[in-house]
Parts: C-alpha cells; sequence; structure tokens
C-alpha cells in the first residue's frame, strides 16, 4: 500500500519532542516563540506568529482588521473550504472568483471584476504550492483606493483592500527571487499533518503590513487575541511575581503549544537541505513519466518568476469527464496507491449550494477540478514506488480512455 501523504516522523522528531515533554512546556513556550522567530527570518518578515492552524491564521487577521457583516471578501472558487469558513465566521460574504485555465490559482481579471465599495479583503490561495501573481494583486488593492471604505482606525490606516494570502501550501516556494511570505500585507502557512512542514498541527501569520503600522505591535496585539484576551501567556507569568493578569477582550484559543513547535523545530531545520530538494526529484520523475502522454496536462510548478513549494502534483486528464475522473481513482485505489482531489471547488459543496452559489458560475474551476488527480508526494516516497505510481496511473487512465 502506497499512502498519500504521511508525515516524516523520525528519530530527531522523536528526540525533540520527548525534550519538550521533558523541559516543563508543553503549551505555548520558548520552543513556540523560537519557532515563530525562525519562520519570520525565512519568510523574510519582521513578525510571525505561531497558532494551532492556518485556518486561526486566516480568521485572526480578517478580525483584527475588523470585517464584519456587510462587508465583502474575494477568494477563489477553487480552495479548500477554511478559506471561505473564516469569512462566514465573521460574518462577512465570500466573493468567489474563478480561476485561471493554466494552473489552479485565482484569476486577475475575475477579481477585477468582483471588487466593489463592500471589498474588504482579498485572499489569494497558493494552490498546490504555486505562488498567485502577487505583484498584480496588491497592484490593483492599491489602485482601487478610491473606492475603499474604511469603518475603523486600522482600515483607515491602510486605506486600501487587505491582501491576505492563503499561502497555506507554498512554504519555500519562490517569487520574483525571493521566499513567499513578505509579498502582501500577511501571508498565512499551515503546518497541518499532510503539508510539506509539519507540526502535526498549526499554521503561522506572517506579518508585513506597510508603514505606519508597526508590525511588532500587531503580533504583540493578535498574540492577546489568540489567548482569550489574555495581556499574559503563560511563558510571562511564569516570571518571579509575574502571576497578575487581564483580560482585554474577549479573544480565542489559537496558540500553538510547543510540543508542536518541537516538530516545527526540527522540520525546518532540514527543509531547504533535504524536503525541498527531495519532493522536486519526485516532481520531475513524475514529469519524466507523464510526458510520454498526449491526454496527461501537466501541472505548473515554475514561471519566469516564481517556483513552487512542490506541495502538490496535480494532474489534469485531458477531455475527461467527472465520473471517468472517478473511475480512473477507483482502478487507481484497487492496486493499493492512494491518490486524492484538490479540492471540491467550494460551490460543489453542501454548506456554499444552500447559500445560492453555483458551480455553472465558475466553469474553469469546475473543469480543473473533474480532470484533476492529485499523486503521493512525500519525503520517504522512494523512486521505485513513484515509478509504481506512474505506471498504476497510466495503466488506469489508458484503461478508462479505451472504453469512450
Amino acid at each position: 500500500m502506497i499512502p498519500f501523504s504521511p508525515p516524516r516522523i523520525d528519530q530527531k522528531i522523536i528526540d525533540e519532542v520527548v525534550a519538550a515533554l521533558q523541559s516543563g512546556w508543553i503549551t505555548t513556550g520558548p520552543r513556540t516563540k523560537k519557532f515563530e522567530k525562525q519562520i519570520a527570518e525565512y519568510a523574510g518578515v519582521q513578525n510571525a506568529l505561531c497558532l494551532n492552524s492556518a485556518t486561526a491564521g486566516l480568521e485572526i487577521i480578517l478580525r483584527w482588521f475588523g470585517v464584519k457583516e456587510g462587508d465583502e471578501v474575494i477568494l477563489p472558487a477553487y480552495t479548500y473550504s477554511a478559506t471561505a469558513n473564516v469569512v462566514i465566521h465573521c460574518g462577512a460574504k465570500p466573493i468567489l472568483v474563478d480561476v485561471n485555465a493554466i494552473d489552479f490559482n485565482i484569476s486577475m481579471q475575475r477579481i477585477a471584476d468582483a471588487v466593489t465599495p463592500h471589498t474588504k479583503v482579498i485572499i489569494p490561495v497558493d494552490i498546490g504550492g504555486l505562488p498567485c501573481d502577487y505583484d498584480s494583486i496588491m497592484n490593483l488593492a492599491k489602485g482601487s483606493a478610491s473606492m475603499f471604505k474604511a469603518e475603523n482606525e486600522i482600515q483607515k490606516g491602510l486605506g486600501r483592500i487587505l491582501v491576505l494570502c492563503d499561502t497555506a501550501h507554498s512554504i519555500g516556494a519562490f517569487y520574483n527571487g525571493k521566499k513567499v511570505g513578505s509579498d502582501s500585507d500577511a501571508s498565512v502557512f499551515s503546518f497541518h499533518a499532510v503539508k510539506n512542514l509539519t507540526t502535526a498541527e498549526g499554521g503561522a501569520v506572517c506579518l508585513n503590513l506597510p508603514a505606519p503600522f508597526s508590525n511588532e505591535k500587531i503580533y504583540q496585539a493578535l498574540c492577546i487575541k489568540s489567548l482569550h484576551g489574555q495581556n499574559k501567556d503563560a511563558l510571562a507569568k511564569m516570571q518571579k511575581g509575574s502571576w497578575e493578569y487581564d483580560v482585554v477582550e474577549a479573544g480565542y484559543k489559537w496558540n500553538m503549544p510547543d510540543i508542536l513547535a518541537a516538530i516545527g523545530l526540527v522540520e525546518l531545520e532540514r527543509y531547504d537541505s533535504e524536503t525541498l530538494p527531495r519532493r522536486k526529484e519526485i516532481f520531475h520523475q513524475y514529469i519524466n513519466h507523464f510526458s510520454k502522454n498526449e491526454w496527461a496536462q501537466l501541472p505548473v510548478f515554475k514561471t519566469d518568476n516564481s517556483e513552487s513549494s512542490y506541495h502538490l502534483f496535480l494532474l489534469r486528464v485531458k477531455n475527461i469527464s467527472e465520473q471517468q475522473r472517478n473511475k480512473i481513482i477507483q482502478l487507481i485505489s484497487d492496486k493499493d496507491v492512494s491518490v486524492n482531489v484538490h479540492f471540491k471547488p467550494l460551490p460543489l459543496l453542501s454548506f456554499y449550494k444552500s447559500l445560492g452559489y453555483k458551480m455553472e458560475d465558475y466553469p474553469i474551476a469546475y473543469d480543473n477540478y473533474a480532470r484533476e488527480i492529485s499523486l503521493p508526494v512525500y519525503f520517504n516516497l522512494s523512486s521505485e514506488q513513484v515509478d509504481f505510481v506512474s505506471k498504476t496511473v497510466i495503466e488506469s487512465v489508458e484503461q478508462v480512455l479505451a472504453e469512450k
């Protein structure tokens, strides 16, 4: 059985987690703070806040910015539900737009068409680890400033639409020659179990707000918001005589524990030297296999100004239906190879259907989804296994195509 994306849990990870357990700090403490500093340095930003999920990271920024009922947030119809759910949590309206046909990322033209005076935030998503067109999105946000209606002091300070990048897939990706994370107002990484860099569960917000904002002050405010609105965390309260604290707002329970950060510290240390190179090798091995087949539409993982994090190998099969794709997946699974689909577009999900979103309004998103199969990519996947996966997928596709 070849699994889809198991985490790399080896002795180095185990030793660091055990050390965290034995240290006496298992909730947010010195390891989390160290991990935050290293993530900030890696992403090229001044401050990063580690939380218990990327979802929490997206929502905390929306709430900090004051997104509320009556506001609109633009995001792709092709993304995981978390990107839209956080908008719903804030009482705002997700404005779904279609994506590109060449890749899976949000369409610039569709963003431009969707901007209104109610637009407060744009959330582009780096599907599969390929960076979106950040420069164009930032330019659009700045160019729409005259239409922007600020409704609180933070929004007045920015004076335009906030660009909050869902970079859940793209840690280690490159855009304009530098690592993803500092290309918009804020970016949010995911460290979920299946991500390139895992902490089991977790995420990080990279802060890159322009002047007059102080990203350090925003970081401090978000720390409070992420821990019940309490003005001291456990580490600060443990200092001699520093037990007393206050609760200054009705905050949330979104902090990252040290046990999770311990995994992340090991993962980050070897990410560029081991994890990314191996994932890149697997991608190229798949490319060698599938490029020989006319029916294969290969994923875009490198452009003139960007390079993917090699998170998902998003294979598309030309000229097939959703039903044929599903049959191909069944044949592959019957041979003990695990594959996946990323993602069901939001309008196909019952909750978003109930809100009135219709799949026919997003034809490119549907076409991409209906023909897509995600193949296994993970550090311990051997070259022999990649060969077997490729052979299995090719045989399964050709069996279904022969039945047409």
